[in-house]
């Protein structure tokens, strides 16, 4: 397939909370990611699909302010973030959940998720997304009093997600969640993500090599090769291919 055929994303939402605009990213001296454009709306799961070192990893950091854009523009509810920084982004809602396990091991489950709501001041709006994380995760619940580090892989994946979810994010980024998870743990955190953008109007974008998984929770697909955006497609559209090989 030659780069950009079938893409069909030239119009982008004016309510898109996330936009991407002719991005170019990398770090140190190396480029990685080329002349990117993408977007993401509140209630709207999109999956960028892609082998390792495509660039999928290199953009969401971009994004989140861990690396520095190279040129274009990061455009987050409307306002220009391209330089806005880490901590700047994350406190206006953005949040991301690494390929890596991402918990604090020697902490408890309920340690972690109150860490993870500690800038929210309100008590009540605490308790309440405690609740709404419990109810996603019953397991949470049950495994309360645990250590994190000794929960399986499964489990603490689960908790990374409450943990942010605890923070009120409007962005959620989430780097391979399927990664070493066996089948029926991935599909239970994908259903979890797309009731989370269905339920609360989060905006998800979501970093994937599972592409069965990926394409029964999304909306739209990207697919990411050599650091450039060679297809855009529903995942309708997507999901009537014969075969992914000739994308990857």
């Amino acid at each position: 397939m030659a780069p950009h055929e079938g893409l069909t994303g030239a119009t982008t939402p004016p309510d898109a909370l996330l936009r991407l605009e002719h991005l170019h990213a990398g770090y140190g001296r190396k480029q990685v990611v080329h002349d990117l454009d993408l977007h993401v709306s509140s209630g709207e799961v999109v999956t960028l699909l892609g082998h390792n070192g495509s660039g999928k990893t290199t953009t969401i950091k971009t994004v989140l302010g861990l690396f520095p854009a190279l040129g274009g523009r990061v455009l987050y509810d409307g306002h220009d973030v391209t330089r806005a920084g880490f901590r700047a982004n994350v406190k206006a809602g953005m949040a991301l959940i690494p390929s890596e396990r991402f918990v604090f091991p020697d902490l408890t489950v309920i340690e972690n998720l109150l860490l993870g709501g500690a800038r929210e001041k309100d008590g009540g709006q605490r308790r309440e997304r405690l609740e709404r994380v419990y109810d996603l995760f019953p397991i949470l619940r049950e495994r309360s009093t645990q250590a994190a580090g000794t929960m399986s892989g499964g489990q603490q994946r689960m908790l990374s997600l409450g943990l942010l979810m605890m923070a009120g994010p409007r962005l959620l980024m989430l780097d391979e969640p399927s990664l070493g998870l066996a089948p029926a743990i991935v599909q239970q955190i994908f259903d979890r993500v797309r009731k989370l953008a269905t339920d609360e109007g989060l905006a998800v974008l979501l970093l994937e090599q599972n592409v069965g998984q990926a394409l029964r929770v999304t909306d739209r697909a990207y697919v990411m090769r050599s650091g450039r955006i060679i297809l855009e497609e529903t995942a309708d559209e997507m999901r009537q291919r014969d075969s992914f090989w000739d994308l990857f």
